[in-house]
């Protein structure tokens, strides 16, 4: 005796899926840029290093969102953010450091990543994600 299955997929909510992912993917990227600058990690002297961090969504439907540090505007930004034996002035960010990112990609803040792309997901899901 065999088993007989039949499998209807809704296309519709599936559709829904894909969108809410992409936009949860971009706005965690914006939130973890947002909590990068508030925990004052970026070395600083004018700001303009900070300020030319950006959320790049360029390939965004193949489920990748990317912090860029400093852009082409700012070619002291790998060498600020490779060497954290910089002694970094703390008057204008009190925890300035090298390899400021680190904590999100492989530290603690990778939790704050995760909870924050399931809320924004559930969120947008309408309903479909629990």
């Amino acid at each position: 005796m065999g088993v007989k299955v039949n499998i209807k997929l809704n296309k519709a909510n599936i559709n829904k899926l894909i969108e809410a992912h992409s936009k949860a993917l971009e706005m965690t990227a914006d939130a973890v840029l947002s909590d990068i600058k508030a925990s004052a990690v970026i070395p600083k002297e004018t700001g303009e290093l900070e300020r030319s961090h950006f959320v790049d969504t360029s390939q965004l439907k193949d489920g990748i969102s990317r912090i860029i540090a400093g852009g082409g505007d700012t070619p002291y930004a790998r060498r600020l953010y490779w060497h954290p034996e910089y002694n970094f002035r703390k008057d204008k960010n009190a925890n300035a450091q090298g390899k400021w990112m680190d904590d999100y990609l492989y530290g603690e803040k990778q939790q704050f990543i995760k909870d924050t792309y399931s809320t924004f997901f559930k969120q947008l899901s309408k309903g479909l994600i629990k």
